[in-house]
């Protein structure tokens, strides 16, 4: 069967007409011949919108009970059975009732697609799971109902449905969205200017990356690899030089010129990680991008050219802006062509915009010489050696001086100018080596006592000096460079050993590891911030905020990072970043491996809570034959003494078998829910509820009355959330502790109150009370603190009220009663609906 059609109106905020826009497109289908059913549709007493749905077939909803009431969702199999050629089905992140076949209504919908029904259906942008951070953040209101972006992304059809915000507002301010008790504080907070201007442009944006993902899916599909310029693209290539900040600022002006222009930067780096810009002006050149607005990007190539040119046609870029370069003419000359020449030559149908600066050209000189590897210190004693062993040496070969002995004489000082390269490099060898020829020739050539050159071979003698010298330093200089990469990598072997041990030891290993790295790169500080902010792990100086390099942590399994690991101090080098990114999976690895110790330990306390409350059960395994065996003694008397028993008699048996099977069922049903609240499965369905009625029920229940109860409820005490049945258990079983405990003769103090969004009511007794190391435990299951009466329950009531109370968002925690006794107070957040005007 063919799959159908998924079509989805999505919205930036209610009230846009969303709904009342897929009424009207099931209208105009019904009238063009098409057979349209409305599956589901939510008016919220919107006239027009029920009159919009006036003529529409409506597939009757399925009721689902649920805590005695019946709860209208979306009937699905009877819409399969109708088998429609569309259906309506409004909000599509809707989750249905507790015991529904499924969760959300948008599987309900995939069941109807799988049938070949095609489905119109409505969503708003603050349901996308994505953007539901996002919309926190603009609105400060959690969405607790989202949908999954494969979803929506999923639909063969996607259409915006959009209103001005200030048309929106006047559509509310007029009663078209909400009824007029609601209005007035819906413009002054979720309907704000800025908040509905916020999420418009968040929907566009959305909506806008998804377009341009089916525009690449389809020339994918098509086989078109050339730019459709649909949206102006500027790729932007760094390499970490000084000019980035310029070719960043030109980019975003050519992107700033084209409405909807996307600005990326883009740096290459080689797969072996030699070649690299600076790190410390990359992260800038990052920030600055994404203060203007565009995305920072970091790709792996050798051939750079060609890695741009694939990176700029990946995005479907129009426009590439990169640098004129650096080398200078000669450079040119002899290398060929550079990186720009075959940008511009490969770039085909993109633009490339070569913008000149400051470093451009270079400058017309040799590549400077330096020490290399060797150190100022070896240099300086390379210059020691020449200056002091010249002179000895000189003074040694004159005082033997004769005509026989010059070719040795030669050979004594170019020996002397290769001890000095070997020692100092090259500047202290050509140093040496000028000086030993004008040596020669001052006192070994004659005529002695002068410097005159009478033939071309002296001076050929003199250039070879040097040039011996110079190649002497540079094999040196190679050999210095090949012993610093040698300690190099036993310092980085034995970091990463340190790093790798750290990991196996366990609870130490993150701190073990970021000490271990500020102190091998030498950084002034560092730190490992998780995601949510929290510092795991600093060593060294505080890093300040703005002036670090931050490398993302993910996770070993893949998805996204799990923390940043934050360095600050001086800028690393292409090694330094290897070692760094070893550090980073190792430091994953460690994370994780601390998520799994965790979850492991937790699993370890549910097994013993498990093997805990098996015991616990044998244990008050006689709290339960109790009843059950009064009501089997009660029933069995009936029986055997027949019609021969009196009436009296025969009411007795009953009412005691009635009591026993009442107690029985109480007990197995707190047995139950505290299962259930220890396992995080308690159902609680969270409603506006009056305090002062719960209590009054309570007490009736309890069958308690004004000599036994004083009350003081707040008159102004506002609504709060919560479930009234759950609400109810939890006083029930506090007001009969505090009934229970209280001296002879003692009323038990009933009080109400709040304070912003919270409301308290407590529970006041003038009892023994209980000791404060005691009171963590008397919230334990199965706990009677030395309570022995074994009529009063298994002792879970306790237990059973603090999980119902932090099921229902509040919180159940002990006071002491002035003058003594015990006070149990029950927070509970107050209604949405009633917090007052003004209250935090």
């Amino acid at each position: 069967m063919k799959r159908g059609k998924l079509r989805v109106l999505l919205g930036a905020a209610p009230g846009v007409g969303k709904t009342f826009e897929m009424l009207e497109e099931g209208r105009r289908l019904a009238a063009e011949g098409h057979d349209v059913v409305i599956g589901i549709v939510e008016t919220h007493g919107r006239a027009a919108t029920a009159a919009q749905a006036e003529g529409l077939e409506v597939v009757p909803r399925a009721l689902v009970p649920y805590r005695g009431v019946e709860l209208p969702e979306l009937d699905v199999e009877a819409v399969i059975e109708r088998a429609p050629d569309v259906a309506l089905v409004d909000e599509l992140a809707h989750t249905n009732a507790p015991g529904s076949v499924h969760e959300k209504r948008w599987q309900d919908v995939d069941l109807l697609l799988d049938a070949g029904i095609d489905v119109i259906t409505t969503v708003n942008v603050q349901h996308v799971e994505s953007l539901n951070g996002v919309v926190e953040q603009i609105t400060g209101v959690v969405q607790r109902e989202t949908i999954p972006d494969a979803v929506v992304r999923g639909a063969d059809q996607i259409e915006l449905v959009d209103l001005a915000p200030q048309s929106l507002r006047d559509r509310l301010a007029v009663g078209l969205v909400y009824p007029a008790e609601r209005i007035d504080a819906a413009l002054s907070n979720y309907f704000r200017l800025g908040n509905l201007t916020a999420l418009r442009e968040l929907a566009l944006l959305w909506l806008a990356d998804e377009v341009d993902s089916a525009l690449r899916s389809y020339r994918a599909e098509h086989g078109i690899a050339g730019t459709w310029q649909a949206r102006e693209r500027v790729v932007v290539a760094l390499t970490g030089g000084p000019e980035g900040e310029t070719l960043l600022r030109r980019g975003a002006r050519i992107a700033a010129r084209s409405a909807g222009g996307e600005l990326l930067a883009v740096h290459v780096s080689s797969q072996d990680g030699l070649r690299g810009g600076d790190p410390s002006a990359l992260a800038a050149q990052r920030a600055l991008v994404e203060s203007l607005g565009g995305t920072y990007h970091q790709v792996v190539g050798d051939d750079i050219p060609r890695t741009l040119v694939e990176f700029a046609r990946s995005v479907d870029a129009t426009q590439l802006v990169m640098g004129a370069s650096r080398r200078s003419r000669w450079g040119a000359a002899l290398t060929g062509p550079g990186i720009g020449a075959t940008v511009i030559r490969e770039s085909g149908d993109i633009d490339v915009h070569m913008v000149t600066h400051s470093a451009a050209g270079g400058r017309r000189r040799l590549p400077r010489l330096s020490g290399g590897a060797l150190s100022v210190k070896r240099r300086a004693l390379g210059f020691a050696v020449a200056l002091i062993g010249g002179p000895l040496l000189t003074w040694l070969l004159v005082s033997i001086r004769s005509e026989e002995t010059i070719t040795t004489d030669v050979l004594a000082y170019q020996l002397l100018v290769v001890i000095v390269a070997l020692v100092g490099g090259i500047w202290p060898a050509v140093f040496a080596a000028v000086m030993s020829g004008l040596t020669l020739n001052f006192f070994f050539v004659e005529p002695f006592y002068t410097v005159t050159i009478a033939h071309p071979r002296y001076a050929w003698a003199l250039a070879l000096y040097v040039v011996i010298a110079v190649l002497v330093s540079f094999i040196v200089d190679r050999a210095a460079r090949a012993a610093r990469a040698a300690q190099r990598s036993s310092a980085e072997s034995e970091l990463l050993a340190t790093v790798a041990g750290s990991v196996l030891r366990g609870e130490s290993a993150v701190p073990a590891m970021v000490s271990r790295t500020r102190e091998s790169l030498g950084l002034a500080g560092v730190r490992l911030v998780a995601a949510d902010g929290q510092v795991l792990a600093t060593d060294g100086e505080p890093v300040r905020d703005g002036r670090y390099e931050a490398v993302p942590v993910g996770w070993m399994s893949g998805g996204g990072p799990r923390a940043t690991l934050e360095l600050h101090g001086r800028g690393l080098d292409a090694s330094e970043r290897r070692l760094v990114d070893a550090i980073v999976a190792q430091l994953a690895a460690a994370l994780e491996h601390s998520a799994l110790s965790e979850s492991a330990s937790q699993a370890g306390a549910l097994a013993e809570t498990d093997q805990v409350r098996s015991a616990l059960l044998s244990a008050v395994s006689h709290d339960l034959r109790r009843p059950l065996a009064a009501a089997v003694a009660a029933i069995g008397g009936i029986r055997a003494a027949g019609p021969g028993l009196s009436a009296a008699d025969r009411d007795e048996l009953l009412a005691t078998a009635d009591e026993s099977l009442t107690t029985l069922s109480a007990l197995v049903t707190d047995l139950l829910d505290v299962s259930r609240v220890q396992a995080g499965v308690l159902a609680v369905s969270l409603s506006e509820v009056d305090s002062a009625t719960v209590i009054t029920a309570a007490l009736d229940e309890l069958g308690a009355g004004p000599d036994d109860v004083e009350l003081a409820l707040d008159s102004d005490l506002p609504m709060v959330s919560a479930d009234p049945v759950l609400l109810q258990r939890v006083l029930v079983n506090v007001l009969a502790n505090a009934l229970r405990h209280s001296p002879l003769g003692a009323r038990v103090r009933v009080a109400t109150s709040h304070l912003g969004r919270t409301a308290e009511i407590r529970v006041v007794d003038h009892g023994v009370g209980i000791a404060a190391d005691r009171r963590d435990d008397m919230f334990a299951p199965f706990q009677r603190l030395g309570d022995v009466d074994n009529t009063a329950g298994l002792g879970l009531g306790l237990a059973l009220s603090k999980g119902f109370t932090e099921g229902m968002g509040g919180t159940l925690a002990p006071e002491d009663t002035p003058g003594g006794g015990l006070t149990m107070v029950i927070a509970l957040p107050v209604a949405e609906a009633s917090v007052p005007e003004g209250a935090v």
